[in-house]
């Protein structure tokens, strides 16, 4: 399965195509432009025939250009693989309240524009570089925050300058044994750099790949130049399988609480290190007061003792 004008035929939006387009997207002679270097612009491609591999890998093969500046761009591209399709929406192009999987490409940091508007700033913990790639698990009634950049919502990520390059950029998406992997190929040597690698999701089979982009003041082009999925053979053995026997209906992920606790963990440990340092340095004042105090006493009656 792929989306190449010059690899696949049917590209488009006749009824013979596997692929379909939506909004300002076009087939161009090396690409599905998803949206122009334009703004409020949004486009899509979507798959019209569902995935119904157990195990799978799909390969994205991407170009996000434009004449903005850093941070003067936006707003990026998605990959779906969802119940819905077609449908337009405020993420990145695609409906929200999504079911089932978003990998985001994330050029814009709206979160720290708010912050720098209100005058304060990220931790050296919790700041990070845009672009940005990120991935969530909609079940039909989870939001993506786009104020936030999906931070409350997010399973990890990792910051990918991907923006006018002059060499192909890459995303790797593997799902297997409900363990989803991403890795991104941006540096142009050809080598795949781990993004993020979290066990326990589960994804339902019969759901729809995609693509998607949306500008808004800030604009960029948004080409996908391939799109291409991969089935895979996978071993398992008796108890995998009767661990995984079940059908999965809704997407979820096992430990979603621990992932977020985990971020909670690292909010507070700023504050708790903060903290720490303050009351390490009161305690030592006090002491060294306790001491001149003690020393003080001691020399004085020192003194009384040869009069």
């Amino acid at each position: 399965m792929c989306v190449t004008n010059n690899v696949c035929l049917g590209v488009g939006s006749s009824s013979s195509s596997h692929w379909e387009l939506m909004g300002d997207a076009m087939v161009t002679t090396e690409q599905v432009r998803l949206t122009t270097d334009m703004q409020s612009k949004q486009g899509a491609v979507w798959s019209r025939i569902p995935c119904h591999l157990r195990d799978w890998e799909l390969q994205v093969h991407f170009k996000i250009h434009g004449q903005g500046k850093k941070n003067l761009n936006g707003d990026g591209l998605a990959i779906w693989y969802t119940k819905e399709r077609m449908q337009k929406g405020p993420v990145f192009g695609n409906q929200d309240l999504f079911t089932g999987l978003g990998v985001f490409v994330d050029t814009y940091p709206n979160e720290e524009k708010h912050l720098e508007a209100q005058k304060t700033r990220y931790t050296t913990r919790t700041q990070r570089i845009f672009p940005f790639v990120l991935a969530m698990v909609g079940n039909g009634s989870i939001s993506y925050d786009h104020e936030r950049d999906g931070r409350p919502t997010e399973l990890g990520g990792c910051n990918a300058m991907v923006r006018n390059l002059n060499h192909d950029t890459f995303i790797f998406i593997r799902y297997v044994r409900r363990r989803l992997t991403i890795m991104i190929d941006i540096d142009g040597q050809h080598e795949w750099r781990d993004c993020l690698d979290i066990p326990g999701v589960r994804l339902p089979q019969g759901y729809y790949f995609g693509a998607s982009a949306v500008t808004g003041d800030l604009s960029d082009n948004h080409d996908v130049v391939s799109l291409k999925l991969y089935q895979l053979t996978v071993l398992r053995s008796e108890t995998e399988e009767k661990e995984e026997e079940d059908e999965i209906t809704l997407p979820s992920v096992d430990n979603m609480d621990l992932l977020k606790m985990g971020e909670n963990e690292e909010g507070w440990s700023s504050i708790a290190m903060f903290f720490t340092i303050l009351f390490s340095m009161l305690g030592c004042f006090l002491l060294i007061v306790v001491g001149l105090i003690v020393y003080s006493h001691w020399n004085e009656n020192r003194r009384k003792r040869f009069y």
